[in-house]
């Protein structure tokens, strides 16, 4: 199963379990109201842990060398794993300002098919790791609480620093050539949750996608980066929050 089908998996598990969620907050047909000042408290502070799938927005050179004998380029979705920092502001009764710095891992794969000089085709996998220290501020706005249940849409931006160190390689040998991104992100976010207020905590369940803007290829004249005009960052994260 790919990363991909597995996140839909997930999401449509807890879409379907969310109301069974719910229920097991009553008792005895009598509705328990949990946590019932949470809302009154301006800071609200916890941790997420998120399953994440990263993939580029690819865009090619028209003119360039080693376009002719490139056949087909692909790039491939790989899972990865966020853990972070909660740190809410409500600003209201159904808005508050999140920062949630992040620690992500992250890893893309660039799949290249070139015709030979000798008319046989060579393949080249090409994995991109990064190690992202992440600093998402987003805006939340959610619905009132229906008992222990609320949903919600968020957005915002979020600015990235690719901690992961280049290794000294060969770009001279094709099977040791890499491609390498800028060490600076910034993107954009869209999603939305569920919440669930539980005897103690919070519990959150966050479905959104990250949209970068800057072109992240650094050039290295290889014949692996001299067919790309761009390289453009796309992630998917679900995320489980856990708030005091």
């Amino acid at each position: 199963m790919s990363a991909a089908s597995l996140l839909r998996s997930l999401a449509l598990v807890l879409l379907l379990a969310g109301p069974s969620m719910v229920h097991a907050q009553s008792s005895g047909g009598v509705k328990v109201e949990n946590l019932p000042n949470f809302d009154l408290r301006r800071f609200h502070f916890g941790f997420l842990l998120s399953y994440n799938t990263s993939d580029f927005y690819t865009r090619l050179r028209s003119r360039a060398p080693f376009t002719d004998s490139l056949l087909v380029l692909n790039h491939q979705r790989r899972p990865g794993f966020n853990l972070g920092i909660v740190a809410s502001l409500n600003m209201g009764r159904n808005l508050s300002l999140r920062f949630l710095p992040t620690l992500s891992f992250q890893e893309r794969v660039l799949e290249y098919q070139f015709r030979a000089p000798s008319g046989e085709t060579e393949f080249f996998l090409k994995p991109v790791e990064s190690t992202y220290l992440e600093f998402p501020l987003l805006v939340k706005l959610r619905s009132d609480r229906i008992n222990n249940f609320a949903v919600y849409l968020i957005g915002g931006g979020k600015f990235s620093i690719d901690m992961a160190s280049q290794k000294d390689v060969n770009q001279a040998l094709d099977d040791e050539t890499i491609i390498k991104l800028a060490k600076y992100d910034y993107s954009a976010e869209v999603g939305g949750g569920f919440d669930f207020f539980l005897q103690y905590f919070k519990f959150g369940i966050e479905l959104k996608t990250g949209i970068g803007i800057p072109n992240l290829l650094v050039r290295d004249g290889t014949r692996f980066d001299l067919p790309l005009d761009g390289l453009r960052s796309k992630t998917y994260v679900l995320t489980f929050t856990f708030e005091g």
